[in-house]
């Protein structure tokens, strides 16, 4: 699996509150959510953002509550893939159960900033940086991982597992 995308960068610390405020909670409609989608840091993202764009941020990215609101809110979005220095762990888990790609890579993020085109392939574990033209080199995902991004969340990974057996 291959994304390609222009990078909208955020800084260390960015919580799940300011992801997805919880006055937009009451909600489970995920257009909508995507609607207001980082507002409260960010209030020209929403017009920005394009299908297939990438998140980069710093450290402990998706700290907060352990609502699975916020990747939803970002993957609905259009972002495809989130590359961070590090991640909250309930972030991390919600964001492969819902097929959104994350990285972690302290040396992309520290090279990629706001504006730049990048290109992943997961399978191979590189990340491009187009502007720049250099590569950094991830573990990729372990295949059952590529899988469930690819089926778009662990629900629909199953839903097809199962049909197979």
């Amino acid at each position: 699996m291959k994304v390609q995308g222009v990078v909208h960068k955020y800084n260390d610390n960015v919580d799940t509150d300011v992801i997805i405020p919880a006055r937009y909670l009451n909600t489970s409609d995920h257009k909508e959510l995507a609607s207001h989608c980082m507002e409260d840091i960010d209030n020209e993202f929403v017009s920005k953002v394009k299908d297939g764009d990438i998140m980069v941020g710093g450290w402990n990215f998706g700290c907060g509550s352990s609502r699975e609101h916020a990747p939803i809110a970002i993957k609905a979005s259009g972002i495809h893939c989130i590359i961070a220095k590090s991640f909250a762990r309930i972030f991390y888990r919600n964001a492969i159960n819902i097929g959104l790609a994350i990285i972690e890579s302290k040396e992309a993020v520290e090279a990629i900033e706001s504006g730049d085109e990048v290109s992943i392939d997961f399978e191979k574990g590189i990340i491009t940086n187009l502007r720049t033209n250099q590569s950094f080199n991830t573990p990729p995902f372990p295949p059952f991982i590529q899988e469930i991004i690819n089926a778009n969340g662990y629900l629909n990974w199953i839903s097809k597992r199962e049909n197979k057996i």
